[in-house]
């Protein structure tokens, strides 16, 4: 393995470069085949080789079924909760579950830059063709409006109810070098009540915002990930 490739998989994301990195390369094989014409086979050789390599060298998501927007990609429908976890999908369970995967949960404004393309939850009045509303909904589990979580967050609140706290922990002690009292131990907060995640809609493929949910409250959400890793994520077979 030449080191410029060793470098690029160690790395893992940087696709363009590495094709930057093989264009240098082609063209300069290619000079000194003309200044060395007694190994021009050998050269050529060479020369095809590494452009064989750069035309398979595709951005593309490490994910099936999904839309691609060049330097990211998105899931193509909301990510499928294991029957198992159904009810614990709320902001930790998402950005965890993107995580282990290899992506991240998007923002509002990648969810509603991609409106046009990707076929957001929406309204029950919303074309069903390209949004995620549904063409014949199930009475039985209601005809509602729908909507999808984003890594952004909000609050309109302050102190650890907007902002969350790690409390002070018993057994903690002072600074004894500073004279410091000890702390008076506090309950943490991790999941603070008025802290909330913004929530869009497809909106008739505009994109729209749809409000804010509580960081513990349940919502739909799809990953989104970089292009350009040839290998799927370990966790991917659950989406």
């Amino acid at each position: 393995m030449n080191p410029s490739r060793a470098a690029l998989e160690r790395r893992g994301r940087d696709p363009v470069s590495y094709a930057a990195l093989l264009v240098a390369i082609v063209a300069l094989v290619s000079s000194l085949g003309g200044e060395a014409p007694a190994k021009p086979r050998a050269d050529a050789a060479k020369a095809a080789s590494l452009s064989k390599q750069l035309a398979k060298l595709k951005v593309r998501c490490p994910v099936a079924n999904a839309v691609n927007f060049g330097s990211w990609c998105l899931e193509s429908t909301p990510h499928s909760i294991p029957p198992r976890d159904v009810g614990k999908n709320n902001y930790f369970y998402a950005t965890q579950v993107c995580a282990k995967e290899g992506g991240w949960l998007p923002s509002a404004a990648q969810l509603i830059g991609a409106a046009p393309r990707a076929a957001l939850q929406s309204t029950i009045d919303d074309n069903p063709g390209t949004s995620g509303a549904e063409e014949f909904p199930d009475p039985t589990r209601g005809i509602l409006d729908k909507r999808e979580m984003t890594g952004d967050l909000f609050t309109t609140t302050a102190g650890s109810e907007a902002a969350g706290s790690e409390g002070v922990t018993a057994g903690a002690k002072g600074n004894t070098s500073t004279g410091e009292p000890d702390p008076v131990p506090m309950p943490a907060n991790p999941s603070p009540e008025t802290l909330d995640y913004i929530t869009v809609y497809d909106n008739h493929n505009l994109g729209g915002f749809a409000g804010g949910s509580p960081v513990s409250k349940p919502e739909s959400f799809r990953c989104a990930y970089a292009t350009g890793s040839q290998k799927k994520p370990k966790a991917s077979k659950t989406s």
